[in-house]
Formats: C-alpha cells, structure tokens, sequence
C-alpha cells in the first residue's frame, strides 16, 4: 500500500460541534474502485463543502484509469488529500479499514466514489452531532418517501431495515445508506473484520450491541443503474442479511 499526504487547507464552518484537539473536524473517506468517471467531479463537490475536513481516498485495485487519474491529477496535488493504493481489489470495507488509521478528523464520513449522494448534506449530518450522545448519524434516503431505484434494490433496503428494526429494536429507515458518519474514536474503537459490502450490516450490528446512538437525517440520492457503474449486487444483499444474523448473537 502507498499513500500521499497534501498539506492543510482551512475552510470555514457553520456547524457548531463540540471543541476537540482534532486537527479537522472531518474526515471523509472515500474508497473507489473504477470510477474514473466521476472521480474528479465528486472531488470538486466534496472540497466545496464549508467544514474543515482531509480526504482519504483509497484506490481499491482500479483497472479502468482511475489509479493514474489519481497520480496524475490528485495524489501530492490537492491539500488535505491522501491518497492510498491497494494492489488488488479487496472490496469496500477493507478500504474502508485502510484508510480509518490514518483519520485526523473528530468525525468521519463514508464517500463513494460515484454521484449518487449530495456532499453538502454533509452539513446537517454533523449538525447532528451537537448532542454529544450521539455515537454515528446515519443520512437516510427513505424518510421522505422512497428514490428512483430498481425493485431489487428498494425490496433489499425495506427488507435490512426491517431486520435492524426486529432483530435490534432500533428503528432505523435506512441501513444501507452509504451516508454513514461516525465519531471517528467510536468507529475505531469497533472489531470489524468486514471485506466488502457487508461494511453497513457489520458497523450498525456493532454500535447497538455495543449502545451507541444511531440517528437519522434525511438527504438527497439519485440512484445510478449497472450500466453508469453501480457494482453492488444480489448477492450482496444475501451477505448483508446473513451479517444481520450472525452479528446478532455472535460475540465480538
């Protein structure tokens, strides 16, 4: 694994959280895998957020372009950017745990690498940090009603969340949501052992079984199709609901 680090970059903030010695208040980290695409326009949208934050990018064994994109383009170029390299695809959630060591932020945030979530709803979830017993906020595309997206998709979504409702008691609308934020001490503070996808389950099993506080916010989502590059499929969902299970009754 290889990793670049820019220097600071400060940039006002009119979310009120509570003072801390972190050198940013966020930490977005953003695996990617091919989206040489949309890399670039998201790195835009996500610098235009007004919170003090780093990015760390993880490139999860491109095959596209998208690793010399970010050496040509990104990697030493942008301040407050790192960028990591996996030499092979290890899937989402060990990018996720790549990059989670490295984190300055008090926060930190899940960022895909595509179009599909609005960074600016970066504001009001951590404005729902304010309350300090909150542990992670969760961005939910479903609390004001339900998004374009295939069947399949939306039966999975209901399906997750009803199992996080049965299984946890925890009424929660939107399990999969990739709009996951943390207090970045918490999540590292969790045992995950988590490859790919079965990230979601793994990390909300864990905080309610450990009592942290989840809590939604509603955000934006336009959801893209398998041919714009959506890589998560069926089987996902069946690796997803089985974590559900297992992290129910197993012990961590």
């Amino acid at each position: 694994m290889k990793s670049s680090n820019g220097g600071a970059q400060e940039l006002g903030t009119s979310i009120q959280v509570t003072p801390s010695s972190s050198r940013y208040v966020l930490s977005v980290l953003m695996p990617v895998m091919n989206e040489r695409g949309t890399l670039l326009t998201l790195l835009d949208r996500v610098l235009a957020v007004p919170v003090e934050k780093e990015i760390l990018i993880v490139d999860d064994g491109s095959t596209d372009g998208t690793r010399e994109l970010l050496q040509r383009e990104v990697e030493g170029k942008i301040p407050d950017v790192r960028v990591f390299y996996h030499e092979r695809n290890q899937g989402k959630g060990a990018a996720i745990r790549t990059a989670l060591p490295y984190a300055q932020g008090e926060f930190c945030i899940i960022q895909d690498g595509d179009l599909e979530y609005d960074p600016q709803d970066y504001l009001v979830i951590l404005k729902a940090f304010s309350d300090p017993n909150v542990s992670a906020v969760y961005g939910s595309r479903f609390t004001h009603g339900m998004p374009k997206m295939r069947l399949a998709n939306r039966l999975i979504n209901r399906l997750l969340a009803w199992m996080v409702r049965c299984f946890y008691r925890t009424p929660l609308t939107d399990e999969a949501t990739c709009y996951k934020a943390f207090r970045t001490e918490v999540l590292r503070s969790l045992p995950l052992t988590c490859r790919r996808f079965e990230f979601c389950p793994e990390v909300t099993a864990k905080l309610i079984r450990r009592h942290h506080r989840i809590v939604e916010v509603p955000i934006r989502y336009q959801a893209r199709t398998i041919a714009q590059g959506k890589k998560i499929r069926w089987t996902d969902g069946v690796i997803a609901i089985w974590t559900l299970i297992k992290f129910r009754f197993a012990r961590f």
